[in-house]
């Protein structure tokens, strides 16, 4: 078929386009054609401009190649989560054949889990390109696009799907959950209502419909979603950890013993059996019994660190870098460089430390209105070419330009007509430096906890994504370090540019500290902000059921009854430890 891609070239350039369609189809009516000929005759459409018939070649090339033998090792190598393997195998196969649709597929699938989304997105349109039909891919693309945070892109390709397969159970689930994402939470119910009546006995779209129900604080619908979902897969880890990620759900004595049977069940996956470590330690700290719970972290926490990459050396070094280029002269430099929009009011810190109640304070003020965690700074702060060194040769028109493009990004997530917003994304405390230079007039809140607090909340707390550095003591007290020495040189920097919330000062003096942080914001006093437990507002973040009650030192000193495993966790603060809070005490 190498002859006809050159001869359909050179016809198509001499606008010869009827003799090139008529070669296609002669070459179509060959019997017994191989899914590399199709895939050849797809190419060939695409050249002359037909994308409806090169689709429909390069489906069937789909439909051949569903026993061919590279694309089964790669996928075995997918299922084995042997990715050195297929990869291999895959960019090999589209070195031959680059317009190989189940390959540039499975390829984009080898990116997703790795992070690499923006390669999997890629190559998603690639295959969507060549074969509009391919729904698979589609679904893929929306996938990986909604969790790019991009729901407004995602709820489009799910929109093609629809009218194309609008009975897909599948489809409409991520549909659901994009809504969630998009903030319309009721449609989102609604619509897992519309397949739950049609397909009862899915378990993953009964925790789906628990996620959003318990965001909107409907507590006891959700519990109840998740175990209809728990009675249908018993073993299903992730409904269990979302039981006990309710923080307000206490299991008894029957769930213990389903749990640690599930543990032992053949076949349990390495994601089952993680989540159901995390959540039997919850129900084990609940009991007080501390080495039973510790043990069941800590189990749960080796298993998911096998499981991701993190290099804690890495993170201090980047560290290093940032603070020997955010110098005086830099930020004087580019004063006035960025965006001139005061909208967002950025949340910083330490996961786990406190962020979601300072986002439902703010957000409790008829100014403000919480946009959950975004992902855009992180994002934005890749077009700084080798970033962060490379911030001493930007331009300011960049900044300006990242500033604004920041604006534009996060305007659909923005559903009340309010002038300020919330990015409460913890791990922007790596890039305050970057906010100050693109968005000069933006709050920055560092939300600060008590290191062992903090660090063992996190320790115990599984992450849908990212935190990579959650799950290993040592890890989390080098990260906390780091933290801190970024945050007092950008003290040392840029004086009062970011204000503190200490989180146990917020517990003690609730009155005080809320009217120091909403004079930090520029905002007037309003006693609705020392009532946020009624604040009725969705809340995405695990922390969603311990904000919707009056502030308590609930949850203090959690780290106490375990301090005798806590020994790696204090030697990687070190002196961090005894310094706390790193924060004079304000006159």
């Amino acid at each position: 078929m190498t002859g006809l891609l050159a001869n359909v070239r050179t016809l198509n350039e001499a606008d010869k386009v009827d003799e090139a369609r008529a070669i296609i189809r002669a070459a179509e009516r060959h019997p017994a054609l191989p899914a590399a000929s199709w895939r050849a005759i797809g190419d060939a459409w695409h050249i002359v401009g037909d994308a409806g018939a090169g689709g429909t070649a390069h489906l069937r090339a789909l439909e051949l190649s569903i026993r061919d033998r590279d694309l089964l090792t790669a996928a075995d190598g997918l299922a084995r989560n042997d990715l050195p393997v297929a990869e291999t195998v895959l960019r090999a196969r589209l070195k031959e054949q680059p317009t190989d649709i189940a390959a540039i597929r499975m390829l984009a699938e080898l990116a997703g889990r790795i992070g690499r989304y923006r390669d999997a997105e890629n190559l998603l349109r690639r295959a969507v390109e060549l074969a509009p039909g391919f729904h698979a891919a589609r679904a893929n693309l929306a996938t990986v696009l909604h969790r790019q945070n991009r729901p407004s892109e995602a709820l489009a390709e799910l929109d093609l799907l629809a009218a194309a397969d609008p009975d897909n159970a599948g489809h409409a689930n991520l549909r659901a959950a994009t809504l969630g994402r998009l903030g319309a939470f009721e449609e989102a119910i609604e619509l897992y209502d519309r397949i739950l009546a049609e397909h009862p006995d899915q378990p993953k779209v009964w925790m789906s419909r628990a996620h959003v129900l318990k965001t909107v604080g409907r507590l006891d619908d959700s519990v109840h979603a998740y175990r209809r979902a728990l009675a249908l897969a018993p073993t299903l880890g992730e409904v269990w950890w979302s039981l006990a990620n309710l923080k307000t759900v206490r299991f008894d004595d029957q769930d213990v013993a389903a749990m640690t049977a599930a543990l032992v069940t053949d076949g349990l996956t390495e994601e089952d059996r993680f989540h159901l470590e995390f959540a039997l330690g919850k129900a084990h700290e609940d009991r007080c019994e501390a080495e039973a719970a510790f043990a069941s972290y800590d189990a749960a926490n080796r298993h998911r660190r096998a499981l991701v990459s993190y290099d804690a050396g890495a993170t201090s070094a980047v560290v290093d870098r940032m603070i020997a280029t955010l110098t005086p002269e830099l930020f004087a430099r580019f004063a006035g460089a960025g965006y001139v929009a005061h909208d967002p009011i950025f949340v910083l810190g330490m996961p786990r430390a406190g962020s979601t109640l300072i986002e439902q304070i703010l957000a409790s003020h008829s100014q403000v209105e919480g946009t959950s965690e975004l992902p855009d700074i992180p994002v934005l702060s890749g077009r700084i070419a080798v970033y962060p060194t490379g911030l001493t040769a930007a331009e300011p028109v960049l900044l300006r330009e990242l500033g604004e493009r920041y604006i534009d990004r996060t305007r659909p997530l923005r559903r009340e007509d309010k002038p300020r917003f919330i990015d409460k994304l913890p791990n922007n405390w790596l890039h305050a430096g970057l906010i100050h230079l693109i968005l000069p007039n933006a709050t920055i809140i560092d939300a600060r906890r008590h290191p062992l607090d903090c660090c063992w909340s996190n320790f115990k707390q599984h992450f849908a994504r990212g935190q990579t550095f959650a799950y290993d003591l040592a890890d989390l007290g080098h990260y906390y370090a780091d933290y801190v020495r970024l945050m007092a040189h950008i003290d040392a920097v840029l004086p009062g540019r970011v204000h503190r919330v200490v989180h146990e000062r917020l517990i003690d003096d609730s009155e005080g500290e809320i009217r120091a942080l909403l004079t930090a914001c520029g905002l007037d006093f309003e006693d609705a902000c020392l009532r946020s437990h009624e604040n009725t507002r969705a809340v995405r973040t695990p922390s969603s059921e311990q904000v919707r009650r009056p502030i308590s030192r609930d949850g203090m000193d959690a780290w106490r009854p375990f301090d005798a495993w806590l020994r790696p966790l204090c030697d990687a603060l070190g002196a961090t430890l005894d310094a706390y809070p790193n924060e004079p005490v304000r006159d």
